[in-house]
């Protein structure tokens, strides 16, 4: 099945924020962007790539608040592995 799961609008917000840091890490845009790219389109799912960065994101101490909610609206969209 499909996944059914969009970016919710504050999620997209971060992540859109996220984007547009120039300090932001290339991990978190990545994350980003997957988040971002999946506000309308419940079909889409987070690449494995984006998913791996995601992860980096939330482990990483550094990160801001809005990168990590960009990173978790991205990793919560990964398909189930078959």
């Amino acid at each position: 099945m499909a996944n059914q799961t969009v970016t919710g609008k504050p999620a997209a917000s971060k992540a859109s924020k996220t984007l547009k840091s120039k300090s932001t890490a290339k991990a978190s845009k990545s994350a980003a962007g997957s988040a971002l790219s999946q506000s309308k389109t419940p079909k889409k799912e987070t690449s494995t790539a984006a998913a791996k960065s995601a992860s980096k994101t939330l482990k990483d101490g550094r990160t801001s608040k809005a990168s990590k909610s960009a990173a978790g609206s991205a990793l919560s969209q990964k398909g189930k592995r078959k």
